[in-house]
């Protein structure tokens, strides 16, 4: 078994690219191998800033012969349709094929052996294909090519079995495919060919070795790069970057600030990665450590660090492609001279911004469009004031004047020329500009707070009034857009509304307000109708005595709004409920149960659902749970197949007089008996009370199943346990629906 190597080598392909780029081309060369018959033992892929590598093990030296079936026409079919198909599989008569009796009758088949072509025509096809069917998330064309691809392609090395591919690829001929001699004059080639020229050699580091290398295969190639200062593995890469830092920053007593995502990023951007240290002037240390980190990570790359109290330290790690003939120092100096222009800016935004206060800002809000059919910025500001008082408090500890000033002031630091500069700094920057001011510390880290938390993994606020106006924030962006249909569809939520409605969630699963959704959503509602002029009214003329007047008129009646308002309050539900079901089901928790007991109740209040889900996952882990269940499955099913092979409902209350086995007496009993202790405890959300009094009817309910004959020949006496059985699935369903318990 042989080995092939391929090295699509490119301008620099951009960083967040590689990882699928690498992923693809392995996934894309090896179907192709697999739709030519090639077995391979297995294939790895490798991908630096500049190239593209898979190496396949185990390959057959030769393709091996195939053969195929092809099913023809019926037997008796016209000749027409026999000729088309002798044609297609390349017999001579209708002799050569074979007749075989199917389920549908007499077909003519075909049996054609195709002999394996030469493995430089396969592997120089399936390269070829590969290379023009990639899905780059955004490409470009360059010279005379029509070829698409991140960043101009130089060269393709493809060697298998020690030898390089003796093939050219071009798209100006039919076949995409001819044999040497390569164009030496690439004018003379038609205008939008594509030309691929496939041999042994490649390129190093592009300023540490230019010159050409030769390989014969796969650790020829590695050992020759590393040479020539190319790690070709980008998880090496990001271990040198890791160790290099950590060992600079302990040589100062200092830590590099946690960063994966820059680590993997600067391995992407060097082929020979160089830690070096830098340092920052003192004067940029009064600016606040986000702008700092911002500046260095966000335009340069370059690692924060702390000392050993966790503050911003003045010294930067940054990551170079060559070494360096000074030991780095011109390109540490040239680095620091590049940052102290970026954190010269950033100091200047700083200090202008603080010469205006941020009430004075609200004006320009509302020069911001937020949606062309939600308003202005200065809108939305204005309903966060206003939800976030009316929910303040249902949170306790919040202040609803201190939560409606920091939701009037929550957006202003969008119109400051820091957050122009640095845009994920929104928010942060309000916190601090709240704070130069001397506004409240609660308030300012409201406006600070109020766009968290932004996923799974962002820390949630946990001050009163940093929740308060955080749920304000996100609740007004879900009712408005549900409110003008714009929800999110199949993979498609440009508003990110599922990441805002998972932000409320985890606000208040983590904080237990006690917020009644659907009031809060029809509140919401009501103010965002407030902006949207272009349903709340239109402009007519009406005629009157000398011609005309223009008036304004509703474009709806108040029982049209309220059924609106009701429709997408509901919507919202369901998608909160559908939100909170995937949110439980990535922590490892069960989703049935969020489903069962939000199909009984549509509660509104998630800290009561979830108290629900939580009692009712303890009683079904339990025997008496697990039993009980069971027997709920069975009486539901027999209420549920008799009712409908008689067409009729057994919903009715049983009739004590026709309770003739002891066994259905006691199950009687005991219904009448836990249906009130649940509904007792069930109204003072005592839920665990409620289940262990449900689970008093596992023993009399198994009795009745082991004694009783339901569908007995006396019809009243049947249908008087059909009424009992459904008593036992209504009783349980008052809790959840079991019905969507899964297991």
């Amino acid at each position: 078994m042989s080995e092939l190597l391929i090295e699509l080598l490119s301008e620099e392909i951009p960083a967040a690219y590689q990882a699928r780029a690498a992923e693809q081309f392995k996934a894309r060369v090896t179907k192709e191998l697999g739709e030519a018959g090639l077995a391979f033992d297995e294939a790895q892929a490798f991908v630096t800033p500049r190239r593209l590598v898979l190496v396949v093990r185990g390959l057959p030296k030769t393709q091996p012969d195939r053969i195929e079936e092809r099913r023809g026409p019926r037997v008796g079919a016209p000749d027409k349709a026999i000729q088309g198909f002798l044609k297609s599989v390349g017999l001579q008569t209708i002799d050569e094929a074979e007749v075989r009796e199917t389920p549908k009758g007499k077909f003519y088949f075909a049996v054609v052996r195709r002999a394996g072509k030469s493995m430089d025509d396969v592997l120089g096809l399936a390269i070829y294909k590969s290379i023009i069917l990639f899905d780059w998330e955004k490409s470009m064309r360059w010279a005379y090519t029509t070829l698409r691809w991140v960043r101009p392609l130089k060269n393709i090395l493809a060697v298998f079995y020690g030898n390089p591919l003796k093939r050219t690829m071009t798209s100006g001929h039919p076949d995409s495919f001819f044999v040497r001699p390569v164009f030496d004059d690439l004018s003379k080639l038609p205008e939008g060919t594509i030309l691929f020229v496939y041999g042994g050699t490649t390129w190093g580091h592009r300023f540490l070795a230019p010159e050409p290398i030769t390989v014969t295969n796969f650790a020829d190639y590695r050992d020759k790069l590393r040479a020539a200062h190319v790690m070709l593995d980008a998880a090496e890469r990001r271990r040198v970057i890791e160790e290099g830092a950590a060992r600079l920053a302990d040589a100062e007593g200092l830590v590099v600030r946690p960063d994966p995502a820059l680590v993997a990023e600067n391995a992407g951007l060097v082929e020979w990665p160089v830690v070096r240290m830098g340092t920052i002037d003192d004067e940029f240390l009064s600016v606040p450590d986000e702008v700092l980190i911002s500046a260095m990570r966000g335009h340069q790359k370059y690692f924060a660090l702390l000392d050993q109290q966790g503050r911003l330290a003045p010294h930067f790690i940054l990551v170079a492609n060559i070494e360096g003939k000074d030991d780095g120092q011109a390109i540490v100096a040239g680095n620091e001279r590049v940052l102290r222009a970026r954190l010269a800016d950033a100091k200047f935004f700083w200090d202008q911004d603080r010469k205006r206060s941020l009430a004075s800002r609200l004006p320009d809000l509302d020069k911001i469009v937020f949606h062309a059919k939600l308003g202005s910025v200065g809108d939305k500001a204005a309903r966060i004031a206003a939800l976030a008082a009316e929910i303040a408090p249902l949170v306790p500890g919040a202040d609803p004047a201190l939560a409606r000033e920091a939701g009037r002031l929550s957006k202003c630091d969008l119109t400051t020329e820091m957050v122009g500069e640095f845009p994920e700094l929104q928010g942060i920057m309000g916190r601090y500009y709240a704070r130069e001011e001397g506004l409240d510390a609660a308030l300012a880290e409201a406006i600070g707070d109020h766009y968290a938390p932004q996923g799974p993994n962002d820390r949630c606020p946990t001050a009163p009034v940093s929740v308060a106006v955080a749920l304000a924030d996100k609740i007004d962006t879900l009712v408005g857009f549900f409110a003008i249909d714009q929800k999110p569809t199949g993979s498609k939520d440009p508003y990110a509304l599922r990441r805002a409605a998972l932000g409320v969630i985890r606000l208040i699963l983590e904080n237990k307000p006690r917020l009644p959704l659907l009031d809060v959503f029809a509140s919401a509602f009501d103010q965002v109708t407030g902006t949207m002029s272009y349903v709340a009214s239109k402009t007519v003329q009406q005629p009157m005595a000398g011609g005309t007047v223009t008036v304004t008129e509703p474009v709806e009646t108040v029982e049209q709004y309220a059924t609106r308002r009701d429709r997408t309050v509901a919507d919202l539900l369901d998608f909160f409920a559908d939100r909170l079901k995937v949110h439980l089901r990535e922590a490892g928790a069960r989703h049935d149960l969020i489903a069962a007991v939000f199909a009984a109740h549509r509660d509104d209040d998630l800290v009561r659902l979830m108290a629900r889900v939580a009692a009712l996952g303890d009683f079904l882990a339990g025997e008496d749970g697990a039993n009980l269940l069971v027997a709920y499955r069975r009486a539901a099913n027999i209420v549920r197949i008799e009712e409908k092979r008689d067409g009729a409902r057994y919903d009715g209350a049983p009739d004590p007089a026709l309770l003739a086995a002891p066994e259905e007496k006691a199950v009687a009993e005991c219904l009448f008996e836990v249906q009130g202790l649940a509904e007792a405890a069930l109204a003072h959300e005592e839920f665990a009370t409620a289940m262990a009094a449900l689970a008093r009817l596992r023993a009399p309910v198994d009795d009745f199943f082991e004694k009783v004959t339901v569908n007995c020949d006396d019809a009243e006496l049947r249908r008087n346990r059909l009424r009992l059985l459904a008593r036992i699935r209504a009783a349980l369903d008052a809790v959840a629906d079991f019905s969507r318990i899964e297991g």
